[in-house]
């Protein structure tokens, strides 16, 4: 090939040579295209360049104009210092695949006074018909690109809609040479995805899922380098393995194509884009259902992503919050009858009590808020009503909670079972691995041996939690005990020990939203409820006065502090309300200081020495007045021979003194201080009674 003669001032200057491959796998797979590429440095030489430069910086990117590419930047850079002569490349494409870049490449040549030099010859762009023939030259490589691109992105979407198209399928299926698409067979792998959609089903929050996976010791199958499926490794799951196992149609037997879309945008002046955008389901390119075996139905996919979407801590406007277990059973699921929007639930005072109020309007337009309760009274209403609906399916709702408690058993010990059997598999391919190698070879079978080590050690370790499991005593759930709760939702449901976040699931099952208003005049707050199934229902609450709350002792202990005030000490009083297994409305136990508080806020008179005028005596004092143990005393208090007061069960013994002087208690004290036939010592064993003084 005889070489066009170049001027002196051009090889004088030096000479570039631009290297570049579109993707990654041609910089792996074409090596021919880089030896070609490399190449053109001994043509530059034989061309008599002495001063020549590779950028290579490229190599693994497109030249669509939608990738940056450092090493192109660095060739403008270059020729518009003026140091450069020549461009070498192995055909127009290499430098650009746009007419944007590539015409401006061109006409930064021209004005240097650079050349372009490819395997079709030298190219002079300030001259006019080579100036054209290179335009032409980088428009047919940008039409060729598209076409090639439009080619087969079709080939792709029609065989993606006939569902033969072998797209990366998720954890759980695997692509077959012979059958195609199917469940992997590995029993381990797909016990735990249906491991994670019955998990969904029964704690309904992905987080729940994750949280009782890492609880539980429970492992997920990830990729063992972050990215390729062609490798497994068990690990304790993260949030994106549970989230991504719920929301992928793949595992309800739908064949997906073209979920993400590419964005294009404009940065730093040039263009570029960004993969991975996702799109509605609605917009997916292809949807094909009933495709391959599935895990769950079409049906319990599309009723996961509604609850996950409710999950979701964002959301639209009107629609009602998720269960979060806050102090406010109806957060997120009350509308306002006068401007219809969502109340909001606020904590508000020293204890943080919930407050529902609508204030969306003073936030957005500077209105003023429509209606504002406290949460209490409304909350205790509804869960009434929820308990009246609840009822009549309680005896069913405990047998199916005793049939999940024994699957949530098995379940984690067959997971147990099948990662023992995996890690029986793995010593068995190590020792088979290791009795194959020759001996004398020690840096191989070192290796071996070391592997087959690691597996035996994992083996006991499954096998230790196995025994641990079947050692350990699950917490039994007896069937009548059960039952018996069943009958009595309204303990279960006040008890201190019932999670909030289960009792706000269970009122959004139930019911669709709330409409309330409140009743300036009656003082009242209309609640209109609208159950899930198109029925309403309306409960009206009472409106407390202002300075009035919920937090009141009931009558019973109203009475025995009324009763026992002007003649017990506050001591005696709280020791006998704890022994009534009463508490503080704050469900604190009674202490003197609070039984003061109290007589103090309700005006009860207190106890004073000065009322003990001898006219009641306690057990002790009418002992040592009779001469007798408080034992004889309580003996004839319990016959009925001796008149005695106790205001509540277990209450100190109030003994009128002139009932001792009555003849059949005289004869009875006698009889007893003859048969004892010593003096009588006066007990003061108190160890029946934690009163002192009884």
């Amino acid at each position: 090939m005889t070489l066009r003669e170049l001027p002196k001032e051009v090889l004088a200057r030096g000479a570039i040579v631009y290297i570049r491959q579109s993707t990654g796998a041609q910089v792996q797979e074409n090596l021919e295209s880089q030896r070609r590429q490399y190449e053109l440095v001994k043509l530059a030489r034989r061309y008599g360049f002495h001063n020549v430069a590779v950028i290579d910086a490229d190599l693994g990117r497109s030249a669509s104009g939608a990738v940056d590419r450092p090493g192109f930047r660095d060739l403008v850079g270059r020729i518009c210092e003026g140091g450069i002569g020549a461009v070498f490349c192995l055909e127009a494409s290499r430098l650009a695949r746009n007419g944007r870049d590539w015409h401006h490449l061109l006409e930064l040549c021209g004005l240097v006074g650079a050349f372009v030099i490819d395997s079709d010859g030298v190219h002079n762009p300030a001259m006019p018909n080579d100036r054209l023939l290179l335009g032409l030259k980088g428009t047919m490589s940008e039409f060729e690109l598209s076409l090639i691109r439009k080619r087969l992105v079709d080939a792709a979407v029609a065989k993606a809609r006939r569902g033969e198209l072998r797209i990366g399928v998720p954890v759980g299926y695997v692509w077959s040479r012979d059958d195609g698409l199917m469940v992997d067979p590995d029993r381990r792998i797909q016990d735990a995805i249906r491991s994670v959609f019955r998990l969904f089903e029964r704690l309904g929050s992905a987080t729940q899922v994750l949280r009782h996976m890492r609880r539980e010791g429970l492992l997920f199958p990830r990729p063992a380098d972050g990215r390729s499926l062609s490798k497994l490794a068990w690990r304790p799951p993260v949030y994106r393995n549970v989230i991504a196992v719920l929301q992928n149609p793949f595992y309800a037997g739908a064949y997906a194509y073209g979920k993400a879309k590419v964005q294009t945008a404009l940065v730093d002046g040039s263009l570029r884009k960004f993969y991975g955008r996702g799109r509605p389901m609605e917009q997916w390119t292809v949807l094909k259902r009933d495709h391959h075996e599935a895990f769950i139905p079409w049906e319990t996919f599309e009723r996961n992503r509604a609850r996950l979407s409710r999950n979701a801590f964002s959301q639209k406007a009107g629609t009602s919050k998720s269960a979060r277990g806050g102090r406010g059973l109806l957060a997120g699921l009350l509308r306002c009858r006068r401007c219809g929007r969502m109340l909001a639930v606020a904590y508000t005072g020293h204890y943080a009590k919930a407050r529902y109020a609508c204030h969306r309007g003073r936030q957005m337009q500077g209105v003023d808020r429509c209606i504002s309760f406290g949460a209490s009274r409304p909350d205790i209403a509804i869960g009434a009503e929820i308990l009246l609906v609840v009822e009549p399916l309680a005896v069913e709702a405990a047998l199916v909670a005793e049939r999940e408690a024994i699957a949530q058993t098995d379940d984690q010990r067959r997971a147990l079972e099948l990662e023992r059997q995996q890690a029986e598999y793995d010593v068995t391919l190590a020792a088979r691995r290791y009795e194959r190698v020759d001996p004398e070879n020690r840096l191989v079978a070192t290796e071996l041996e070391a592997r087959w080590n690691a597996a035996m050690t994992r083996l006991k370790e499954c096998e230790a939690r196995l025994v641990a499991r079947a050692e350990s005593k699950p917490a039994t759930i007896e069937r009548e005990a059960l039952l018996a709760l069943a009958r009595d939702l309204g303990a279960v449901w006040n008890s201190s020990s019932s999670d909030m976040r289960t009792k706000q699931r269970l009122t959004r099952t139930l019911i669709e939203e709330i409409v309330v208003d409140v009743d300036d005049d009656k003082r009242e707050v209309s609640l209109v409820i609208h159950w899930r199934g198109g029925q309403h229902s309306e409960v009206r609450v009472r409106k407390p006065q202002p300075g009035e709350h919920l937090m009141k002792n009931p009558v019973e202990v109203d009475d025995v502090i009324r009763q026992m005030g002007a003649r017990w000490s506050d001591e005696h009083i709280a020791a006998t309300l704890n022994r009534m297994s009463s508490k503080t409305p704050f469900g604190h136990t009674w202490s003197a200081k609070r039984v003061g508080d109290y007589r103090r806020t309700k005006g009860i008179p207190g106890y004073e020495s000065a009322i003990k005028d001898g006219t009641w005596l306690t057990m002790v004092e009418a002992a040592e007045k009779a001469g007798v143990s408080c034992h004889a005393i309580r003996v004839l208090i319990r016959k009925g021979i001796l008149p005695a007061k106790q205001y509540v069960f277990d209450a100190p013994w109030q003994i009128r003194a002139v009932d001792l002087d009555r003849p059949e208690v005289q004869d009875a004290l006698r009889g007893r201080r003859k048969r004892a036939g010593r003096p009588s010592r006066i007990s003061r064993d108190d160890r029946t009674l934690k009163i002192p003084g009884t």
